[in-house]
């Protein structure tokens, strides 16, 4: 009888100390596994801080059309723009009908119909505006991506049209139902008297009618150190070797991935060409695969915009834009820094750009600066549009590296149909 329970006991203990092990290892209940596998995204450093999806999609600018052909624009980060776009968040759109783009005269609504149109630049999937948009599932809908939402109202109609047009450029979408009535639309659409009036110039882009007030900072900056990315990146930066190229880069691999540093621009570019694909993917849930990789590797140094998300054969491009004060900070070829790109296949990340600089507060200095409008603007953008059609006009950030810190001095940036952009003081 001893023996048995002396037996029964020493069983009763080894489960003990066996389901301890398993719980120190799994660390249950309901957290994360500290046994990962090779290919999970681990945190290994604590640099910038994470975000989440919903506030990295927003409109890059939204149009107010007044009627009688008159226009305004309010840009992120405007009093009237967080307004208008919280409102209309709060709505829900459903019964989607499919019609072309071409049945339908734009230039006359645009002119003749008071109505708010958000830009979505290259676009945005449906999936993740529904994050953010009261968006009824629909399965024809919902496979699409979509550059621009408009709202709008018909003197003696009693609905409201809401159209998403897709990025194909032939199809758009109209919400039948959706909980807005035209006194809605035209309390919105009120915030934009008295605001800047913008004019439409050959149907592709809008110009204000006098001097836009910006302000021109300069912030100190930090800089993460190649150490710190390196243990971000590698799951072994131990057995990491160093390559010095001509160019004064330098790459960082383990064989397999690489890290390629420009110092003197402080901008990285990691490739895991060998990733092993993770299953199906969708242009949504490439760009929330690309979210968490940059959440726990690197993080973001700023307020960032999802600006692109095209697919193409069986590979995801996905660009972040980065904003000051509601206006873009560009990314040229002399400076690179505004930006984060990633490569994904079937929803894993291949390669990885960003810069290595942060900016940090409080501001060195500040100035008002006044950009041209009107006719002077118009004068200076015809002689451009002799060398080269132009798609776009937008206030930006031009940055600056100084002794002191980063300067962000206004411009406007106008791009290109061949899609490079020029800059105008």
């Amino acid at each position: 009888m001893k023996e048995r329970l002396k037996t029964l006991l020493l069983v009763v203990l080894v489960l003990g100390s066996l389901v301890q092990s398993y719980v120190l290892i799994y660390r249950l209940p309901g957290s994360d596994s500290v046994v990962q596998s090779k290919d999970s995204y681990i945190r290994t450093e604590e640099m910038g801080p994470e975000e989440k999806p919903e506030n990295l999609l927003y409109p890059d600018k939204m149009i107010i059309h007044l009627g009688e052909d008159k226009h305004t624009i309010f840009y992120p980060n405007d009093t009237f723009y967080n307004l208008v776009y919280n409102r209309l968040k709060g709505r829900t759109f459903d019964n989607f009908q499919r019609r072309m783009v071409g049945n339908i005269d734009w230039n006359k609504v645009r002119s003749e119909n008071r109505g708010i149109e958000l830009s979505f630049d290259s676009g945005i999937p449906v999936t993740l505006l529904q994050r953010v948009m009261q968006i009824v599932p629909d399965s024809l809908f919902e496979g699409e991506s979509i550059n621009k939402m408009w709202l709008y109202s018909v003197p003696g109609e009693a609905k409201v049209h809401v159209m998403f047009f897709s990025t194909k450029g032939d199809v758009v979408y109209e919400a039948v139902q959706a909980d807005l009535t035209v006194q809605d639309v035209d309390q919105l659409v009120d915030f934009g008297f008295n605001w800047t009036p913008y004019t439409m110039v050959d149907g592709r882009y809008y110009v204000p009618n006098k001097k836009l007030n910006m302000v021109s900072t300069e912030l100190p900056v930090g800089v993460y150190t190649i150490e710190q990315m390196q243990r971000s990146l590698f799951f072994d930066p131990s057995i990491t070797r160093n390559i010095r190229e001509k160019d004064g880069s330098e790459i960082y691999t383990d064989s397999k991935r690489s890290l390629q540093v420009d110092q003197g621009q402080h901008w990285i570019s990691y490739t895991d060409p060998a990733a092993p694909p993770s299953g199906e993917s969708s242009p949504g849930k490439d760009v929330l695969s690309a979210i968490d990789f940059v959440n726990q590797h690197g993080g973001w140094n700023g307020i960032y915009r999802l600006s692109k998300a095209s697919e193409s054969e069986e590979r995801t491009l996905v660009k972040f834009q980065q904003y000051y004060g509601g206006y873009p900070i560009l990314n040229t070829s002399g400076f690179q820094y505004g930006v984060m790109e990633l490569d994904l296949q079937q929803g894993t990340v291949t390669s990885y750009e960003r810069s290595l600089l942060y900016l940090e507060s409080p501001a060195l200095s500040k100035q008002m600066v006044t950009l041209s409008g009107g006719e002077e603007l118009q004068a200076k953008l015809d002689a451009i549009a002799e060398e080269s059609r132009i798609q776009n006009l937008e206030p930006a950030y031009l940055p600056i590296i100084t002794g002191e810190g980063l300067l962000l001095k206004p411009v406007w940036a106008v791009e290109l149909q061949n899609g490079s952009v020029r800059t105008l003081e």
